[in-house]
Parts: C-alpha cells; structure tokens; sequence
C-alpha cells in the first residue's frame, strides 16, 4: 500500500510514518498543498492523508485540484477544526472520510483499509467495462456485402418482437453473434443474455443444465441449484444447435414455449419464466424431422421467425473488412497488414470453415508472421491451391480441401475440425455426404 501524507505539522508526519511503516506501509510525506498535488501527477497512490488546513495551498482548493486531474487516490480528511460545512464540501469534492485531531491509529486503520477496498472495486469495475468494451467490439457483425446488409435489417425488425427466433447457417458463419444482435436490439437488452451449445454437454447434464436441480433430485446434487432458464429470466435464452437436443428433452422445451412454466429436476414447485428463446442450427432441420429425430411441432414454435446466413463464400465483399476487424482486435498487431496478393489469396479461397476459419487462418499468420506486412508465402499453402482453376466447382473445391486436411491430420476427426476451424459434428456431415465411412 502507498499513502501520501500532506500535512504541515512535522510531529504528525513523523507519527504517521513510525506508525504506518510498522504495518508495512509505504510512506511519501510532503508539508505542502501544492507539493502533495506535484505528486500526485506524477507518482500513483493509494491513498492521500490530507490536512485541510494548511498554509499556502489548503486542503479544499488541493481536492478540487485532484478531482480536474483524475487521480485515483482516496482521500481522507485531517483536520483539527471541522466544521459540519468544511466536512460536506470535503466529501462533495470526492474526499472518502475524515478525522478529527487527535486521533488514535485504531481509528485511522479501519478508515485506511475501507478506502483501499473501494479503490480496488473501483478499478474492478473499470476494468470490467473496458473488457465489455472490448467484448462489444469483437461481438460486432461486420459486413457490407448486399446480402448481409439486407439480413441485418431484418434482424432489427424480427428484434423488436418477442417471438421465438431460429438461426440457420453453416458452422463458423456468425450464429450466436446474430442472437446476440437480437438481443441487444430488443426490449430484453437489459436483461441477461444465457448461451447454451445442445451438442456441446453430454446428454444426461443438459437437463439439469436446463433446468436446474433441487437438493437430493441425484446423486452427487447436495444443494438446488436453478437453471439456465431461471437464470435468463426477462432476457434472452440462446439454444446454439438445438438439432441435438435429446428428444425427451424437446418435449419439456416445447411446454415451456407454450406456458412458459417448467419444473427443476426432482421439484414438485411449478416455476415461472419470461424469457424469449432463440434458437440457432447448422442442420437442415425439416430432414431431421423426416427421420424422426426432431420433434415437428417444436419446430414450428421455434421456428416462427427464421433467419438463414449465407456461407462466406457468398459473401466474399466482407473477407477485408473481416480481416482489417481481426487485426484491430489483437492488441501488439495492428502494425501488421497482408500484401495485395495475399489479400486476393484470402478473398479468393472458399472457406469451408466460414468466418471462424478466416479468423484462425489471419491470427496464425500474424502470429508467425516476422515482418509488418504478410504476404502469400507467409500463409497456409493449401489457401491458394485451394482457388482452383476457373470454373472448378466451390463444392469440389472444399470437398478436396477437407480430405486433404484429414488426410495430414491423420484421420483424426477431431484434429481435423480445429484446423478447419469447424464443428466436429458439420466435418461428419461432410464426410459422411462423401461417402468417407470410418
């Protein structure tokens, strides 16, 4: 801890200091107003024990001083003469408290401590909007590309309503930055936005992720715990391919659209919820039906406004501006750019991974890059054999694309789709329309 004393009264500093440096304190002491503010510009502290009387620059005019330059210190007030007036105005101008001469050490510890505390939490919460700041950038759709343009319009239109909403499109394209633009368009943008991958957690954990759980409902549920839907009450409940939820599952989900009431598992409560769903799916959902392993009347509820995202590939207006976005979201890289012909390579390749897969492919380049700008050499080889030769099929071309990175990948799936930058489950489903068996 830094503590700044300014006060004129030699015997106090020289108390101040024994007894503060005994608690393992650091100590700076000035007998000046204006030598108390010439460090503050330039040394940081935590906090400031400022006599308010003092010759020359008082302590008033020190704290009005302090508040235009935006220092960061507590303040507490040392005076022996307080008056109900001089104390209002100390603490209007930002002082965290005073005391009264005399005082005992007893009572300045506690102050000391307390005026820390609130100085941490103020830099918490500094540092946690400057990282939502930061989270707000990277949640950005960048588009321009005609297409995009007329879907964002329209998902400012469906925003404004409280239907449910489903999310269409290939792995890697935007989905859940698409729900959240929703959310944060509509009446519900105050309340919480709660995220949940369906293919991501293991069936028999989903429902009670869902749903929470009340205290004994099995083994290992020592205290109740409230779920996902509890917890984005008056907000928004993004279901991120919810073609893999567990039938069983899609019943209880389809009551809670239609009553908006469920219960916890092992609950007798009924409980209540307002919250709008959006869904999201990288699956062609009406097949899903047709083989039985989607429910049709749940579709219809989630269904009821639709949006599809086109692939990157039809879209190819937006490759620069995703990469100029990706190089000013990584700090210590936004020297660096990629040459005109690495830029074509880039715009040119057929990004079977979509928007993920771009961002991969420009952070790793950056990342290994040894000079300010990037040129084609410098990227993956296959993104440039990967343009083919005119007239050359986009679905030959990621068909030869993916068998390729398998084959290097060792025909190791899951390796495979972190190269891609794609879903494990959307590489299956490619593979399998390929006639790849295991």
């Amino acid at each position: 801890m830094k503590i700044l004393v300014a006060d004129d009264e030699k015997n106090i500093r020289m108390v101040l200091r024994n007894e503060l440096v005994a608690e393992g304190v650091e100590i700076t002491e000035t007998d000046s107003g204006q030598k108390a503010l010439d460090l503050v510009e330039k040394d940081e502290y935590d906090i400031v024990l400022l006599d308010l009387n003092m010759p020359g620059l008082g302590g008033i005019e020190v704290l009005k001083r302090m508040k235009k330059l935006d220092v960061s210190a507590e303040v507490i007030i040392l005076t022996a003469d307080a008056t109900v007036t001089s104390a209002v105005q100390a603490m209007k101008l930002g002082a965290y408290d005073y005391l009264t001469k005399p005082f005992k050490l007893e009572e300045l510890m506690p102050l000391i401590e307390k005026a820390v505390e609130k100085k941490k939490l103020r830099s918490e919460n500094l540092l946690l909007k400057s990282q939502l700041r930061r989270d707000a950038e990277n949640q950005q759709f960048i588009a321009k590309s005609p297409v995009m343009l007329q879907l964002l319009e329209t998902v400012r239109k469906i925003a404004f309503t409280d239907f449910p909403v489903l999310i269409a499109g290939d792995s890697g394209t935007g989905k859940e930055l698409i729900a959240r633009l929703v959310h944060r368009e509509s009446p519900r943008s105050e309340g919480p936005f709660v995220a949940i991958n369906c293919g991501a957690i293991p069936e028999n954990m989903i429902e009670s992720e869902l749903f929470g759980y009340e205290k004994g409902a099995f083994t290992g549920a020592q205290a109740k715990k409230p779920g996902l839907l509890e917890i984005s009450h008056t907000g928004t409940l993004f279901l991120d391919e919810i073609g893999d939820m567990p039938p069983p599952l899609q019943v209880k989900l389809l009551r809670v659209i239609e009553t908006g009431s469920f219960f916890r598992l092992g609950g007798t409560r009924e409980l209540k919820v307002n919250v709008r769903i959006v869904s999201a799916t990288n699956k062609d959902l009406k097949a899903e039906i047709e083989k039985g392993s989607f429910r049709h009347d749940l579709f219809y509820r989630v269904s009821t406004l639709t949006i599809t995202i086109p692939p990157l590939s039809e879209r190819r207006e937006d490759i620069p501006l995703l990469i100029e976005h990706c190089i000013r979201t990584m700090p210590g890289f936004r020297n660096k750019k990629f040459s005109s012909k690495a830029l074509r390579v880039l715009s040119e390749y057929a990004w079977p991974g979509n928007v993920r897969e771009l961002r991969n492919v420009v952070q790793r380049a950056m990342l290994l890059s040894h000079s300010d700008v990037i040129d084609v050499t410098e990227l993956p080889q296959d993104l440039d054999r990967g343009r083919g030769p005119k007239g050359t099929r986009l679905e030959d071309l990621e068909r030869n694309h993916i068998l390729k990175v398998l084959k290097e990948s060792g025909g190791q799936r899951g390796k495979a789709a972190e190269v891609l930058g794609i879903d494990p489950k959307t590489l299956y489903r490619k593979l399998q329309s390929y006639g790849v068996n295991e």
